[in-house]
């Protein structure tokens, strides 16, 4: 689709070139320019672009949303923005390398951290959202599991989690810290928040891990964090998502990607100064109800272009985490081995581009 007007250009160019021989138009003479000898203008890729598929997460309320729902990014662009929901970082992911999703806002880093690992073609461009209460595993209410009794009332009990993201990173280092073997528990693989909930309430598992509105709900169910957020900052396990998009994505749209992260950072910017006027807009595109996102953004930071420039974020922080996830799963063997550095997946370029 994104070369159709090219490809008439150069058909239309054939079909010229290919006229009857007999058709009495006279031949060029040496001293004249032949009619088909001048170059036809290169098409520019980046207007070709009618539609742009963007990967996000419903029940995740984020600043940007107002922008998304109020066609802000269509406008900003000039052209039809698709928001489309997943469950799982690992599915933006997939549908990225298909070509189906452009750009995912809001990927998990663990996900983009396996499959860049793995070998695929992704790039992270942006921090989305800071957050570490809103992505937690919660207790069975019956079991009495605490922080200090966790490796004797955890021994031989299922968890539900997803697997292959930060929650499941979260969960293997909080075990870890707990002194919970590992060995002796079964993970079972999540498909989603609603299953979580129900999961938990089912009394199958003692733990189930989610995020966003889930863990809320899981909680009001009558269930306990083993850990808070902030304990699990505290033992060095920090928690956000990122923009993505692909390598080759990148090269084509440069100014798409550069405009994508400019309206971004404009809705980011009037939200850290007041979000009150916002919540609304914000809840919709979440599909959620105002108090359970205010619950939410409680628990969550949009950090601005200077910031995500900084050492603390793009400038270092972050290729350092991915290479710390992915050499901590490989020492639990959950994959063979990491890369040296993370460093050529991460592009400031477009940030930079912002004002």
């Amino acid at each position: 689709m994104k070369r159709l007007l090219a490809l008439f250009m150069v058909l239309a160019l054939v079909a010229a070139a290919c006229g009857d021989d007999d058709s009495g138009e006279p031949e060029a003479q040496p001293d004249e320019a032949p009619a088909t000898t001048a170059a036809a203008p290169e098409p520019d890729d980046e207007m070709m672009l009618d539609e742009l598929n963007v990967a996000y997460f419903l029940e995740w309320p984020t600043a940007n949303q107002v922008a998304q729902i109020e066609q802000t990014y269509d406008e900003a662009l000039g052209m039809t923005v698709n928001w489309i929901p997943f469950a799982s970082g690992g599915d933006m992911a997939q549908a990225m390398e298909s070509g189906d999703i452009d750009i995912s806002y809001s990927q998990g880093l663990t996900p983009f951290a396996n499959f860049v690992t793995g070998g695929s073609d992704l790039l992270l461009i942006g921090v989305a959202v800071s957050y570490a209460d809103a992505d937690n595993c919660v207790a069975n209410p019956d079991l009495g599991i605490t922080a200090d009794n966790a490796a004797e009332t955890l021994a031989g009990q299922k968890i539900y989690t997803p697997l292959g993201n930060v929650t499941h990173f979260k969960l293997l280092k909080m075990l870890e810290h707990l002194g919970v073997d590992t060995s002796a528990v079964e993970l079972i693989q999540s498909e989603g928040g609603p299953a979580a909930v129900a999961a938990l309430d089912s009394g199958e598992v003692a733990l189930a891990c989610a995020f966003g509105g889930a863990v809320n709900q899981m909680i009001a169910n009558g269930g306990n964090l083993v850990m808070t957020g902030s304990e699990q900052e505290a033992i060095g396990i920090r928690v956000f998502d990122i923009i993505s998009t692909t390598g080759d994505f990148a090269a084509d749209y440069p100014d798409i990607l550069t405009g994508f992260l400019q309206v971004t950072e404009d809705a980011n910017r009037a939200y850290n100064s007041d979000r009150e006027p916002f919540i609304g807009a914000i809840a919709e595109a979440a599909g959620m109800d105002p108090a359970p996102t205010v619950a939410l953004l409680d628990a969550f930071s949009f950090p601005e272009k200077d910031a995500q420039l900084s050492e603390a974020w793009l400038g270092g922080t972050v290729q350092q985490v991915m290479k710390d996830q992915m050499d901590f799963f490989v020492a639990q063997g959950e994959i063979d081995s990491a890369l040296p550095s993370y460093d050529d997946f991460v592009d400031t370029s477009f940030l930079e581009a912002v004002n």
